[in-house]
């Protein structure tokens, strides 16, 4: 009885551990964004084949301490894209379609994480 426990146990372990090592996929196309730089100038930035599967902070806005969000991102990627108005993918959260139109100005975003749609 034991036996069949351990070897239950021992199937699903390998069975999660095959399922976390697989690899992730980076999205087609890019991300982009715009933001306020240190001269208080609106700048433009992109996240080219961003990762799927991973919470990614926009870096020039990480710090709310020290920056305004970034703003309007254009999701002309394959994936779909939910972005967060705090680093660490919390806060308030928007899904952006793939390939989809700009957004507002007023969508602001401190991370972004890229998903395939069940």
């Amino acid at each position: 009885m034991r036996l069949r426990h351990a070897v239950t146990a021992a199937c699903g372990a390998l069975a999660l551990t095959t399922v976390l090592a697989a690899p992730a996929h980076a999205a087609t196309g890019e991300f982009g964004y715009k933001f306020v730089g240190f001269s208080g100038e609106e700048q433009r930035a992109a996240l080219q084949a961003p990762q799927s599967g991973v919470c990614i902070t926009i870096p020039e806005v990480a710090d709310p301490a020290a920056s305004a969000p970034a703003y309007a991102p254009h999701n002309d990627t394959d994936a779909w894209a939910m972005v967060f108005t705090e680093p660490d993918c919390t806060g308030d959260s928007w899904t952006l379609k793939p390939e989809g139109r700009p957004a507002s100005d007023r969508l602001k975003l401190r991370s972004v994480i890229f998903f395939d749609r069940p």
